[in-house]
């Protein structure tokens, strides 16, 4: 026997194990001897003359994974434990990880972003079909402050990790494949190398004669290594029809040239999937408010992804000169009284927004079917 819920309106006694009728403002109400529990209590709702069963959701919390990810180890924790394993990063490690991780069944595996040392777990891990996220490290870090947790290591790192997935639930995305990742590696390469020509050609400003040779032979290597990688970069998109396509797409567009195109199609995969506000916030090209109470702050710019900032910075500062849509808005920004900074990175995101609808519909540059905003 236990008392009829609020909604029936009975106000007595009902023995659910009994099929007698139970009057109710001048109708018969069957209560069905077939009614379950949740958790041993009767949930059931007598409306319009029918018995209801109502059920409470039987969900259990979702098993969330951390691992700490360091040059030799793999430490992990689990939502579920107190304590955590670690194995060797390595290809047994590895191997041992991804069969420890996939009988745990986790709802989020979550790695950080450590140089590299990652990737071979979180590509294992992929190839299980378990849902792995590689998240920025000063997120993280962010929130173990704000957590309280100040200490740093190993172990507390995988366990912030676990209560970080638990909390703020990262979404979970494929990963580059191997020949994205291999066009990568090339593109951080060719960065490198530029960066090394670059100083190498502001020391021989200043060098002496006798070691002007030696720094001429370096940048000579240097600019032959930078046109090596250039012609693997553009045999691998022309092999790709799809990425070829992108490419043909993104080069039409006047500020647009090779090295933009390039690095957008690597460094920026999410490209025509994101609406303008969330790539743009995704880049990090778009104005962040800073404002309290009664005062106004400056918006301005910061964090995402400062590869794609230096590339559109410059395909800005070719758009203002050669593309007319570009060079319209940032003279109508000139004319409102904004900084030239100010107008230069707003150009970044409107020619961001651009790039982003031509590859989400497939449309080559046409200067007479955009309007200028």
């Amino acid at each position: 026997m236990i008392e009829c819920l609020p909604e029936a309106g009975c106000g007595r006694s009902i023995d659910l194990g009994s099929n007698k009728t139970v009057g109710k403002r001048g109708r018969h109400t069957r209560i069905s001897n077939k009614a379950r529990t949740v958790d041993g209590v009767y949930q059931t709702r007598m409306m319009q003359g029918r018995a209801k069963k109502e059920k409470r959701p039987m969900t259990e919390e979702a098993v969330c994974v951390g691992v700490d990810v360091a040059k030799n180890t793999l430490e992990i924790a689990v939502s579920n434990s107190k304590e955590t394993q670690q194995f060797k990063n390595d290809h047994e490690g590895i191997t041992s990880a991804v069969r420890y991780i996939a009988d745990l069944e986790p709802a989020r595996i979550i790695l950080e972003a450590t140089g590299k040392y990652e990737m071979p777990l979180a590509v294992a891990l992929q190839a299980s079909r378990l849902p792995v996220v590689i998240v920025n490290p000063r997120q993280v870090r962010d929130f173990a402050r704000a957590t309280g947790v100040l200490a740093k290591t190993d172990r507390i790192d995988a366990r912030i990790l676990t209560l970080f997935g638990l909390q703020v639930k990262p979404e979970v995305r494929l990963l580059p494949d191997q020949k994205a990742r291999e066009m990568g590696n090339l593109l951080a390469r060719r960065r490198q190398l530029i960066e090394m020509l670059t100083a190498e050609h502001n020391r021989l400003l200043q060098a002496d004669d006798s070691i002007r040779p030696s720094i001429e032979i370096h940048i000579q290597w240097l600019e032959n290594a930078v046109s090596t990688i250039n012609d693997d970069l553009d045999r691998q998109i022309r092999s790709s029809p799809s990425w070829c396509e992108k490419d043909n797409l993104l080069k039409s567009v006047p500020g647009v040239g090779k090295v933009v195109s390039t690095t957008l199609l690597i460094e920026l995969p999410e490209l025509g999937q994101l609406n303008r506000r969330k790539i743009a916030a995704l880049v990090g090209v778009a104005p962040l408010n800073h404002d309290s109470g009664t005062m106004r702050g400056k918006r301005t710019v910061w964090g995402g992804r400062a590869k794609l900032r230096a590339v559109l910075y410059m395909a800005a500062l070719v758009g203002v000169r050669r593309n007319p849509v570009i060079a319209a808005f940032y003279q109508r920004l000139l004319n409102a009284g904004k900084a030239k900074k100010v107008a230069l990175v707003a150009c970044m995101r409107k020619l961001l927004t651009i790039l982003n609808a031509m590859i989400r519909s497939k449309t080559v540059w046409q200067y007479a079917a955009l309007e200028i905003k």
